[in-house]
């Protein structure tokens, strides 16, 4: 029975391939072909149309890397095709097996009118259902040369990645350019076979319902005259037809097909490129949509809507009006499909609130259902913020790629920081990017973990990275599974759907408390510098922005900028997604994002400087004015909540520096003692009022440390674990210097880059100052920068959005040792009892924490690492190559509230304007635990009423009795959510609104002035 298996399969194979296949379209004539090429960037698609034309011929080479070629295709259609199904075969050179990687179009009527796109797995355009015969033919194709990054084999760095400097070679070769006949009942039959062979292939070998299945299927195969398919196929189609009806068991899993096309938002494209990625698939869409009407589409990342909203709307007019009937759904709420580790607070924020105000202004639809497929791991904070938003559900398929632990569940409540819960839902389909193949269902029905208390499980279907979306082969699939024995029960329906069944049946789910930690892509932490130095600075001017034009539009009628911060929050949250602030994009998309936040950087300082000028005044009398938009405040004094504005007066305190015996420097102030030995290292921190060293004995802090890096996989992506095994000390010293400030200047060499450090103590504050600026060309490194600290601990506290997470410094388990490289924004934080160590910084997010004990006796060695540089070729070659500058900071004798404040301090220096009064800050946060809230955002309303929206959350991670003082008359105040809806009105007694939050939880207050 074996050997028949093996053979009926062989045969089928074959005949598909070599006989049925090819009988889909059993008669064709070809097109005339003419085409011109863009000599630039794109054009408009009425340029592009109108243009000159040459004529061209199947096999002729086309298409530099990024180009656009606009093809024409004319002819007739046949008189003896009258009453035949026909359509148009237009392969621009497609490889079937890289759909999204590589070339694509989008096809035109003459009108002007989007048709549908064109990629490697959809070829073809319908003519006519029924042609009379002597139509004539008319299109026009949009085609992007875009070349093949990934290729196969995804490591191999390329300058294809930038149009500066790929070659002009052409990339494709055309292919058939065709009006052919479309054989219905061979089609039907191809997809017959298909499904019923793969479905043969995932039952047992001794399942009854595999050799029923097999022995129609001969049965079929007999039927098929191989020199007469098209006349034949109904014959075969018969002998199928009892297998295909058998009714699925009662037991079978149900599989929630959604149609999807993940499109990240720039990967091995630019963002120019996904504009037109998007048009192409939601064209194919909507199409798809009015010939079948059992589909249903999802897609995702308001931006994406945005963008042919503005560059094609002739396609979105199509999106809309399919929107508007059901079934083509906006879901995700977020402005794109952002990272969720290194967005800041009030970014992650906002990702929720610029995409659910959109889709609710352009479709009246509120988004409950947070679609994230493909980031690289979800922050402990997304659960408080997707409730915050008006959403209830979340979806993710990413976890399924981690490689040490296998995450235990598919369909579960998550829990986050702040305790509460969303029901959340991992396809065990493992793909955003389903076929609806018999392996991928069966993989489905095997891999589900929550069988026994749950039925029911998602499948994003349709091409996907690149776009191209379902297809409707997809579709014929499905009906097939919609009830059959052997398989899951497949039917398409809305996430929502899907969401709300699955919450009713399972409501009891196990719970997920904590990070959702992705155990790969570690290394985007830390991948192109310079993309998440430029979003942490946007993030921090951002927030100065939108108080300091606040402060000054209630003070002084300055005119509040609402476009223009609109404008440049939905700039930086683009810049957020999943391939670029990750640094995983090819270089094109980096030297973008570069030149991006250089304009947003000029245009928010602008902003500033006219507020607080404004609020200054003329400045006539020689004063100054200091602006902080840091909290400030410690131990038990008032914290003011992110806003302070006073006349300039000295700094108090001394510092002292002074030549070191034996070598080096030695500095100090009234907190600390700071030794810097002859190599340029510091050698002891000494915290006065304490009495303690900071550093491990014998050990140098501000270590820079360097590793080869050449992962496994996945360059820009990924660092291994293996890559500690070899590390270099960069101890060898060029320049060491006492500046006349008082500044330790440090210059070294190494390989070919060199790195000036520059070490000093602040008159007034207990922190050792670091500024490292590093000329860095080396490739496939690793640099570190090394803090080993004379504390045992068996957890470090790093912050994140609206609070901090503890994790382990130990590897007690393998979900513990996968953890070798995490996150953390402004600061990590480590404590014994009463005496705990910050080490706080203005750009970086990767860092890791190890144990020793140290030898010849007792004591433990915890040693932070702040991740500066990498080095990888792929997809950008040359990635970081060039300058970067760091700031970072040893804070020794600090609380977490220290390290809160200090880590908004180093990203938010003091600015001084000229003035002669001070100004007193919009709102002040005050009381028992005042100095346990941070406020996150002050801002007008979006709305224009003019209302004053305060974002505020506990910091520390317990409960906090505070009040919050406006420093303006307040008429009404209530609660509301991230969309600053109104909600429950507050209590507001001369000005001051009392405060209680549970730990690390957020508030927005609506502030109505008088």
């Amino acid at each position: 029975m074996h050997n028949d298996r093996t053979i009926t399969e062989a045969r089928l194979k074959r005949v598909l391939d070599e006989r049925v296949r090819p009988a889909v379209y059993p008669v064709s004539v070809p097109l005339e072909v003419s085409v011109w090429d863009a000599p630039g960037e794109p054009v408009p698609v009425a340029e592009g149309l109108a243009a000159p034309r040459r004529p061209v011929e199947p096999g002729a080479p086309w298409g530099p890397p990024w180009g656009t070629s606009w093809f024409t295709v004319a002819g007739t259609v046949p008189r003896e095709w009258a009453g035949r199904t026909v359509e148009a075969l237009l392969d621009l050179g497609f490889d079937e097996n890289m759909p999204g990687f590589q070339c694509e179009g989008l096809v035109y009527r003459p009108d002007a009118s989007p048709v549908k796109g064109l990629n490697p797995r959809n070829q073809w355009v319908r003519i006519a259902e029924s042609a009379s015969g002597g139509e004539q033919v008319l299109l026009h194709v949009e085609a992007s040369s875009n070349p093949v990054i990934l290729d196969y084999h995804p490591f191999v760095p390329t300058e294809l990645g930038d149009r500066e400097t790929a070659d002009a070679a052409p990339r494709y070769r055309l292919g058939r350019m065709d009006l052919a006949v479309f054989d219905r009942p061979v089609w039907e039959l191809v997809q017959d076979l298909e499904v019923l062979g793969e479905l043969m292939a995932e039952l047992p070998e001794d399942s009854p319902r595999r050799w029923e299945i097999l022995r129609a299927v001969e049965r079929a195969l007999d039927a098929v005259d191989l020199q007469d398919v098209g006349r034949t196929a109904e014959r075969a189609r018969r002998e199928l037809a009892g297998v295909l009806s058998a009714p699925a068991h009662a037991s079978a899993h149900r599989l929630s097909a959604v149609g999807h096309a993940h499109i990240d938002s720039a990967w091995l494209w630019p963002l120019r490129e996904t504009v037109r990625k998007v048009a192409r698939t939601t064209s194919n869409m909507t199409a798809l949509l009015e010939d079948e009407p059992e589909f249903v589409y999802a897609m995702s990342q308001a931006q994406q809507f945005a963008w042919i909203k503005e560059h094609r709307p002739e396609v979105y007019a199509r999106v809309k009006k399919a929107v508007a009937e059901g079934r083509f759904v906006p879901v995700g709420g977020m402005w794109v499909e952002s990272d969720t580790n290194m967005p800041g607070s009030e970014a992650l924020a906002r990702q929720f609130v610029h995409g659910k105000r959109f889709f609710l202004e352009e479709f009246g639809i509120e988004t409950e259902e947070v679609w994230l497929p493909d980031s690289f791991g979800y922050s402990v904070a997304l659960p408080q913020l997707v409730r915050l938003s008006g959403s209830k559900w979340f979806l993710t398929q990413k976890i399924s790629w981690s490689r040490t632990n296998k995450f235990p569940h598919h369909t579960f409540w998550w829990e986050g920081l702040d305790g509460t819960r969303v029901f959340t839902h991992f396809p065990p389909i493992d793909t955003y990017n389903s076929q609806l193949s018999g392996r991928e269902v069966a993989h489905a029905v095997r891999n589900f973990q929550e069988k026994g208390g749950a039925t029911r499980s998602l499948a994003p279907t349709g091409w996907g990275d690149g776009g191209g979306g379902t297809t409707r082969e997809m579709l014929a699939r499905a009906r097939r599974l919609a009830d059959l024995e052997g398989s899951a029960r497949v039917g398409f329906e809305k996430p929502s759907a899907f969401f709300e069944k699955a919450q009713a049946e399972y409501g009891h789910a196990p719970v997920w408390a904590g990070e959702l930690y992705l155990e790969l892509h570690r290394a985007t932490l830390t991948s192109q510098a310079r993309t998440k130095r430029g979003n942490r600075r946007s993030e921090h001017l951002l927030r100065e922005a939108e108080l300091w034009a606040a402060t000054a539009a209630v003070r002084t009628g300055f005119p509040y900028p609402y476009e223009a911060l609109d404008r440049l929050w939905k700039t930086v949250l683009l810049h957020q997604f999943h391939d670029i602030l990750p640094g995983t994009s090819i270089a094109w998309v980096h030297r973008e994002a570069a030149q991006t936040y250089a304009r947003v950087a000029a245009e928010l300082e602008e902003i500033v400087g006219g507020a607080t000028a404004a609020l200054a005044g003329d400045g006539t009398g020689g004063g100054t004015v200091v602006f902080n938009a840091a909290p400030h405040g410690r131990g038990g004094a008032a914290a003011h909540g992110a806003v302070v504005a006073r006349p300039a007066a000295e700094h108090s305190g001394q510092v002292v520096a002074r030549p070191r015996e034996g070598g080096g420097f030695t500095l100090g102030n009234a907190w600390l003692r700071v030794e810097v030995d002859g190599r340029g290292l510091v050698v002891s921190v000494y915290d006065l009022e304490a009495d303690r060293e900071t550093l491990a004995p014998g050990a140098a802090a501000n270590l820079l440390q360097l590793h080869p890096d050449f992962p496994n996989m996945w360059d820009a992506w990924d660092v291994d674990h293996f890559y500690r095994n070899t590390v270099t000390d960069l101890t060898d010293v060029e320049t060491l210097e006492l500046t006349d400030g008082g500044v330790v200047r440090v210059v070294r060499a190494f390989g070919a880059s060199r790195v000036e450090q520059r070490i000093s103590l602040p008159s007034n504050m207990r922190r050792l100052d670091l500024e490292t600026e590093v000329d860095w060309h080396e490739t496939e490194k690793f640099l570190k920068a090394a803090f080993p600290l004379d504390l045992h601990t068996d957890r470090v506290a790093a912050e994140t959005q609206f609070g901090h997470l503890y994790r382990p410094t130990h590897t007690n388990t393998s979900w513990d040792a996968a953890k070798f490289e995490a996150c953390a924004h402004r600061f990590v934080h480590l404590e014994e009892p009463g005496w705990g160590v910050a080490v706080v910084n203005d750009s970086t997010y990767g860092y890791d924490v190890t144990r020793s004990v140290r030898e010849g006796g007792p004591g433990t060695t915890t040693t932070v690492r702040l991740s500066l540089l990498r080095a990888p070729r792929f997809p950008d070659p040359r990635t970081d190559q060039g300058t970067h500058r760091f700031r970072y900071a040893l804070v020794p004798n600090a609380s977490v509230g220290d390290a809160v404040r200090e880590g908004y301090r180093i990203n938010l220096p003091e600015r001084r304007v000229p003035g002669d009064t001070g100004v007193r800050p919009l709102v002040e946060v005050a009381g028992e635990n005042g100095e346990a809230v941070v406020v996150s955002a002050v801002k007008l309303a979006d709305d224009g009423s003019g209302d004053v929206v305060v974002r505020l959350y506990e910091s520390l991670g317990g409960r906090a009795r505070a009040r919050l003082e406006a420093g303006f008359a307040v008429a009404a105040a209530s609660g509301c959510d991230l969309l600053e809806r109104p909600g429950s009105a507050v209590a507001v007694e001369d000005g001051r609104i009392l405060l209680a939050l549970r730990p690390f939880e957020i508030v927005t207050l609506r502030l109505s002035r008088a």
